[in-house]
């Protein structure tokens, strides 16, 4: 009998997420490898390493790959735009050669061996042992999908879909690629950054009792804007643009925001079942921001009774703040100062770290991924990590409609924003009226299933 992929969603329980949650953490899930396997984890043998999607985090991650283990190469690149991939190829070689002179002959960029074009990720991938996927998320289903029928093992970027079919593209790769017991690594660095698992670890020992509300957010006053070029086509505007269009970003609530409603789902140990908030464009409302919100609220309710209230801004001259507030029947946890305080407000632990040697999450995710590699180890991050961009997808449902949204809505959808293929002749999904300007979501009126 055929599973229902809806239940590994639903039946996804409180235990087997903290078990699940531990092995992350703790960086590997140890599983006997295969002979076929045991050959791609000699550590004898260069590890051939390729990026598709040459914008910041991908020059980034693909830094952080090749920090991580010394016998690697940088051998494929891949990305819809040439001037994008020769300048992160520059960035690279320029972070390297500050990092140690001597690690630039490995990184072997043949022109041959750079791919353009909506189709670059099958040539890079077929390419390598080690994938680093940071395009566009709406991608990331299909390029994860592409990459686990290969047999490569994956970094990919968060969040990992911008719809429910594209979760539940990851969901069914994620079954596959543990069955192929290839590592996996997602963005999400929180779980590989000392201060978040020491908390974490505090949590669990019930330092704070049972976490009954919380407050997650992320206001700031909003990234890049990429002017309109004479000539350029609609597809190549959105492309170099794409934060601003749902069927590649999802939304900020998705792209950004979707870190600290992770630790929200970690550090309470489920999934919401409802969302319900509200959202709109005041400030960032231009031609040049496509469709997304610049503001979004939302309220999410465990199945533990616990309600965690998320908020995300892009406005200039607000307040800012990217931080994490729970509050349980002992005490509350504040992760940006990294504190603890008793049911009477007394300071009773702070994480103090060890300074500038504590070790960044970004370069240890990677470290962790080569070292899982190497020592016949399997980490498989991608359950949790398709899980709370459904979260994040439950919360842009919310604010968009207006309605209550309840897992069990949101795993009906069948809206599918995010085409499974796509041509630079194509029409993207959204286009704008005469006067340049894109549909916007309308709460009580905009239709999302």
């Amino acid at each position: 009998m055929k599973e229902n992929k809806s239940n590994k969603i639903k039946d996804f329980s409180r235990r087997s997420f903290i078990k699940k949650s531990a092995l992350i953490t703790g960086g590997a899930i140890s599983i006997p490898l295969s002979v076929e396997a045991m050959a791609n984890v000699n550590n004898e043998r260069k590890l051939k390493i390729g990026v598709i999607g040459c914008g910041g985090r991908g020059a980034g991650a693909t830094v952080q790959a090749l920090k991580a283990d010394p016998n690697t190469e940088l051998v494929a690149m891949g990305d819809a735009f040439m001037d994008r991939l020769e300048n992160t190829l520059k960035s690279v070689k320029k972070a390297m050669e500050n990092y140690n002179p001597k690690s630039l002959k490995r990184i072997r960029i043949k022109d041959s061996n750079k791919f353009v074009g909506f189709d670059a990720y099958k040539s890079v991938i077929d390419k390598v042992d080690v994938v680093i996927l940071a395009t566009p998320p709406g991608f990331r289903p299909y390029h994860f999908e592409y990459a686990v029928n290969a047999g490569k093992h994956v970094f990919m970027e968060k969040p990992l879909a911008v719809d429910v079919p594209g979760i539940n593209k990851v969901l069914e790769m994620a079954k596959i690629a543990n069955e192929k017991k290839l590592n996996v690594v997602v963005g999400l660095q929180r779980h590989y950054q000392n201060k978040y698992i020491n908390l974490k670890s505090k949590i669990d020992s019930g330092e704070i009792g049972r976490i009954i509300s919380g407050q997650v957010y992320w206001n700031s006053p909003g990234v890049w804007t990429r002017k309109r070029v004479s000539g350029q086509s609609e597809m190549e505007y959105q492309m170099r643009n794409w934060y601003y269009f749902n069927w590649l970003c999802g939304d900020h609530i998705l792209e950004q925001h979707i870190h600290n409603i992770d630790v929200a789902n970690w550090f309470i140990g489920e999934y919401p079942t409802s969302a319900q908030g509200m959202g709109g464009r005041q400030v960032r409302n231009g031609l040049d921001h496509g469709e997304i919100f610049d503001h979004h609220f939302v309220e999410y309710t465990y199945p533990s009774g616990a309600v965690v209230a998320s908020q995300c801004r892009h406005q200039k001259g607000t307040m800012r703040r990217v931080d994490e507030y729970f509050q349980g029947t002992k005490g509350s946890l504040i992760t940006g100062k990294a504190e603890i305080k008793n049911a009477n407000g007394d300071l009773s632990f702070k994480y103090k770290g060890k300074g500038l040697n504590e070790p960044d999450p970004y370069q240890f995710e990677h470290d962790r991924l080569f070292a899982s590699i190497r020592n016949n180890e399997v980490i498989s991050d991608t359950e949790n990590g398709a899980k709370s961009t459904l979260t994040a997808i439950m919360g842009r449902m919310a604010t968009y409609s207006g309605k209550i949204i309840t897992l069990d809505d949101a795993l009906k959808s069948k809206q599918q924003i995010m085409p499974e293929s796509v041509s630079w002749s194509d029409q993207p999904p959204t286009i704008p009226d005469s006067n340049g300007r894109y549909p916007i979501p309308t709460p009580g009126v905009t239709k999302i299933f």
